[in-house]
């Protein structure tokens, strides 16, 4: 055999046993691949793959009343009533005000001035146990009341003006939508979020001089150095109402005691504030209550209001009382040692 010959098969057999020993080792390769289990990403990797890709878990819902939705007020007779109550609380000055469209029966005022976002505003003084309390025994008149005598309560004190007619399609308005927005909450109870915060008593009594700052600081630019608060551009209602003076609530009014204005301040003001958001502190809030009704305001026979003295709240500011203590000290406290007296 030639030598040219020779080489050419002993390439070949060489390329041939390449190919061989490559075979045999990709088949080792894959028998052992093939008696193991597949492999996957980590664990806490896929988790963060996971949770990165899923979508944000919703709020908790809050756990005080929200009010219903208006969108669910019915397309009918009695929903057109429901809305034109909304309409009066929202809008009370421009129907009964001194230039109201229906009646001119009150000062100006509107009901939502006091119930914020007509009455639906959670720790706002919301209506939202008004239906389910009502009606019921108050101590202040001592007797047995129903929503339309409450209401003419606020219309006589807060609003300053005359009553309502109880068959008139205004007061029935009022009612219809107050009854609304009490939707869902159980008779008798009065869900989290009604009403005014009753604030903690403080060891002193509120300073009006110490409000006034404050006052001046969170307040004045709306409500005004004079406390006039500021009409609208038509003249029919307030954008921002009137804290003191003629047009502003009478001393008959609940917001007149010291201990209510002062929760509902800490709560709502000044403008932005919520109850989760607020921006005074508690004694600013009772010393600011303590300068605005400090001020001029119109007077109310109350003579016939709390018929059993005993049963008259320690901020109420005007005698007599069946304990020994002033009524300056009944107006701005300190009212804790009131409080004892008559736990007694």
């Amino acid at each position: 055999m030639s030598k040219p010959l020779v080489r050419a098969v002993m390439i070949l057999t060489w390329m041939v046993m390449g190919l061989v020993a490559a075979l045999i080792i990709l088949l080792i390769v894959m028998f052992r691949n093939w008696n193991q289990p597949p492999t996957f990403a980590s664990e806490e990797s896929t988790e963060e793959t996971i949770i990165a890709s899923a979508p944000a878990a919703a709020p908790a819902p809050p756990d005080y009343w929200i009010s219903p939705d208006i969108a669910t007020v019915p397309s009918d007779a009695d929903g057109d009533l429901i809305l034109y109550g909304k309409d009066l609380i929202a809008h009370t000055s421009k129907y009964l005000g001194p230039k109201g469209s229906v009646a001119q029966i009150s000062n100006g005022l509107n009901c939502q001035n006091c119930h914020l976002d007509a009455g639906s505003k959670p720790f706002g003084n919301n209506y939202s146990a008004v239906a389910s309390t009502y009606p019921k025994f108050r101590a202040r008149s001592g007797t047995e009341e129903t929503i339309p005598k409450r209401i003419n309560d606020c219309f006589e004190r807060s609003l300053n003006g005359q009553a309502l007619p109880n068959d008139s399609k205004e007061m029935q308005a009022i009612v219809a939508y107050i009854n609304w927005l009490g939707t869902g909450v159980p008779k008798g109870e009065s869900p989290k979020g009604s009403g005014i915060t009753a604030l903690a008593f403080m060891d002193r009594a509120a300073d009006p001089d110490i409000g006034k700052v404050v006052y001046v600081d969170r307040c004045q630019s709306c409500h005004g150095a004079d406390g006039a608060g500021m009409m609208n551009p038509e003249g029919t209602e307030y954008t921002y109402p009137p804290l003191w003076g003629p047009h502003s609530y009478n001393d008959g009014a609940g917001l007149f005691r010291l201990s209510r204005f002062a929760g509902y301040v800490y709560d709502n003001m000044p403008l932005g504030a919520s109850h989760e958001n607020r921006q005074l502190t508690p004694e600013e809030a009772w010393d600011v209550a303590a300068f605005v009704n400090s001020q001029e305001r119109p007077h109310k026979n109350t003579k016939a209001d709390w018929p059993d003295q005993s049963k008259k709240p320690v901020d109420h500011p005007f005698g007599p009382f069946t304990d020994s203590y002033p009524e300056k000290q009944h107006k701005y406290g300190p009212f804790q040692p009131i409080a004892d007296a008559h736990k007694k």
